[in-house]
């Protein structure tokens, strides 16, 4: 194949793209390049049906070691293993940009691979791998309804930056990633520093205005070389199918997606009732039909098709939601804290049926976790949320064990969301790591987990700037994409039949994590700005509920957590800290039990369960690292004698010379006269120069 290279820039960076020099058996490939970070993607379709009820697009992110000049520092695995949470979440960035672009009623695998080359230090490589698997797709003969492009917003000192630079984004009040066509936004994820809806929004709508110029440099490049489309068998309607289920479905199915008080378990029993009846009452009809068993799965897909389509019809025309709430109406919210005991803090929080158990474990700085990928060389990280989702937690039986990648994304939201609160190392030095179980579970436990983090946080007396709270808003449009309702706390049907999941969190005076996804094209810049301050007020509500358990951090810590002290000693002094072999620390760590961290700025951390062990360590820390000042006296010991006068040890290593004419305030003629080997002494600081020399007195003070 020909070797075609197409180059434009793209937020004041060179932006390139190659196709038919690497791969050429995928349906569609490229190779993006944008500054000297380079992304291969490669995008196949199989040529048969799988046997599924959704369409099964995968997309799989790649980050290689080599692509940064880099082998991987473990010490006996050098090759790439399974990918870092960083990879997931870039790959599942990719995937929520995409998937609404695709038919749905594709039954065809398809798989979007974007392996990174090589990355410049500078520029992330998920923003070109983003643009690059919407151009691989729109010049590969998968069927495609693109372009969709993306960008990275930030803003530092006041100015907007499009697709900033690492060092940037450590700068930047916020980190705003928003995708979409050339008409609508289709994805959003954000993270940012407590900042104001009217910000977020503002950041979003120069996003989408900033990327319409990749959709027309795709659009230029599918119409040069982009392939004829498959034409797929997909699912078709039968009309007289879908009457059939509608005229015998549709009345029970409206008394039952609209009954309120049933529980989550009544209202899905109902359901699958009612779905049981209807594929009887389909089976009956075509018992004689040649293909019985194509038309019970197309039964299948157009009974969930009739309750997307009741429940979009209700809440459009009449505000009429499953649970009779209005629109803009939270389920029954309740907040507990300390309800777990011998725990460093424990936050329960309930919506509706959904319940988020935060439990919150302090440590020393020592138990931060070390982090290193692609991107990132060798770092630590002092706060961690994790994210349980057991499959009891929505009356399943399933397999327990390490989260997928659902969990990896809904844990990394809610643990992005609670950053912007968590206090500086320097006003409180512990590694914090909190674990929320959900136990129950109906819509919206990322964000469920946002609020139980808060409280347990609260009630272990991290002092926080401000509790945050979260909360999952819906979009129900009609046919045409023209009338919409913005729904607050989505929950069941609205969450699985809705147009929109999007979930913002927060303290009351801003926003600190957003996401976004959508089934249809997207939304408008109008909509997002509604729906952030529908949001807001439902944000407000909850963090009223949270407040009435527990409104600011207790003052002291549990009495289970370990109690951390900082004390700061001249970097000089850490080697005589460490010892020979870690001889003097594991020597003070043996008889205190305490845990010691050392920084090479001089910090020092001293991590103790008992009063008696902190004390302890402290004093034998200071003691070996303590630094003479004027006037400070000892008794020390006399270890040196010389002509011009005597060495005397003060403390454990380190000792200072008391001069002839500082012995007496008598002549002294011979040191040895007066001073011998091994006597104690009692001697002043008279002064310790530029290279730490202590000079010493035996006249007294001065």
């Amino acid at each position: 194949m020909e070797v075609k290279t197409y180059k434009t820039e793209f937020a004041e960076k060179p932006l390139s793209v190659e196709f038919g020099r690497l791969g050429g058996q995928a349906n569609g490939s490229c190779r993006v390049q944008y500054g000297e970070t380079t992304v291969l993607i490669n995008a196949t379709m199989s040529a048969h049906q799988k046997q599924v009820d959704y369409m099964p697009l995968s997309v799989d992110y790649e980050e290689k070691y080599y692509a940064a000049g880099k082998i991987k520092g473990s010490r006996w695995i050098k090759r790439e293993t399974r990918p870092s949470d960083e990879a997931i979440l870039s790959g599942r960035v990719i995937d929520r940009a995409i998937r609404p672009r695709f038919d749905h009623n594709i039954r065809n695998e398809i798989q979007v691979v974007a392996t990174v080359l090589s990355f410049d230090g500078v520029n992330d490589p998920d923003m070109p791998a983003l643009f690059g698997a919407s151009l691989a797709l729109m010049t590969s003969d998968i069927p495609f309804d693109g372009p969709i492009a993306g960008v990275r917003v930030g803003r530092v000192g006041g100015k907007l930056i499009f697709n900033p630079t690492y060092k940037e984004r450590a700068e930047s009040d916020f980190d705003v990633v928003v995708a979409g066509t050339a008409n609508k936004i289709n994805m959003i994820e954000a993270g940012a520093k407590i900042v104001p809806e009217k910000n977020i929004a503002e950041a979003i709508t120069a996003g989408f205005q900033e990327f319409q110029g990749l959709i027309k440099f795709q659009s230029k490049i599918a119409a040069e070389m982009g392939k004829n489309k498959k034409e797929l068998v997909v699912f078709s309607r039968d009309e007289a199918l879908v009457l059939t289920v509608r005229n015998f479905a549709d009345p029970k199915l409206e008394k039952t997606l609209f009954a309120p008080g049933k529980t989550k378990g009544e209202f899905y029993e109902g359901l699958g009732q009612i779905k049981e009846e209807t594929m009887a009452y389909v089976k009956e009809q075509y018992k004689d039909h040649p293909e019985l068993g194509k038309k019970m799965a197309e039964t299948d897909a157009i009974f969930e098709e009739e309750i997307d389509r009741i429940v979009h019809r209700n809440i459009l025309t009449e505000e009429k939601r499953p649970d009779g709430r209005k629109v803009d109406q939270l389920r029954d919210l309740n907040a507990d804290v300390g309800i777990i005991p011998h725990t460093h803090g424990s936050g329960l929080f309930n919506r509706g049926t959904t319940q988020a158990l935060s439990m919150l474990t302090l440590a020393a700085p020592g138990m931060e976790q070390w982090i290193e990928t692609m991107e990132i060389n060798l770092t630590k990280k002092r706060f961690m949320h994790h994210y349980i989702f057991p499959p009891f937690s929505v009356g399943e039986v399933g397999r327990m064990g390490g989260g997928g990648r659902r969990e990896i994304g809904h844990g990394a939201l809610a643990e992005r969301s609670l950053e912007p609160i968590i206090p500086a190392k320097d006003k409180f030095p512990y590694t914090i790591r909190v674990v929320s179980e959900i136990l129950s579970s109906n819509g919206s436990s990322s964000m469920a987990s946002v609020c139980g983090s808060s409280l347990a946080l609260m009630d272990g007396g991290v002092p926080i700037k401000s509790p945050a709270a979260g909360i999952a808003m819906g979009l129900m449009f009609d046919e045409k994409g023209e009338k919409y309702k913005i729904l607050t706390d989505i929950q069941g049907p609205e969450d699985h039949h809705g147009d929109m999941d999007l979930k913002v969190a927060g303290t009351r005076d801003g926003v600190t994590g957003m996401q976004m996804d959508v089934k249809v094209e997207g939304i408008t810049t109008e909509i997002v700005e509604k729906a952030l301050e529908q949001a807001k007020k439902a944000r407000l509500e909850i963090l009223e509920v949270m407040e009435k358990s527990i409104s600011t951090p207790r003052p002291e810590l549990s009495q289970y957590a370990p109690r951390v002290e900082t004390i700061k000693i001249n970097p000089a002094k850490i080697g005589a800290l460490i010892g020979p072999g870690g001889k003097v620390i594991n020597d003070i760590i043996e008889r205190t039990g305490a845990e010691i961290d050392i920084e090479d700025d001089g910090s020092v951390f001293v991590t103790s369960l008992t009063p008696e062990g902190m004390k302890k360590a402290m004093e034998l820390i200071k003691d070996i690292t303590y630094e003479p000042q004027s006037g400070d006296e000892f008794d020390g010991t006399v270890v040196s004698i010389r002509d011009f006068g005597a060495f005397v040890e003060i403390m454990p290593g380190r000792d200072g010379m008391v001069h002839i004419s500082e012995i007496s305030n008598e002549r002294v003629g011979k040191v040895s006269d007066v001073l011998k080997m091994g006597q104690k002494v009692h001697v002043w600081v008279k002064g310790v120069d530029d290279m730490g020399k202590v000079s010493l007195t035996m006249k007294g003070p001065r």
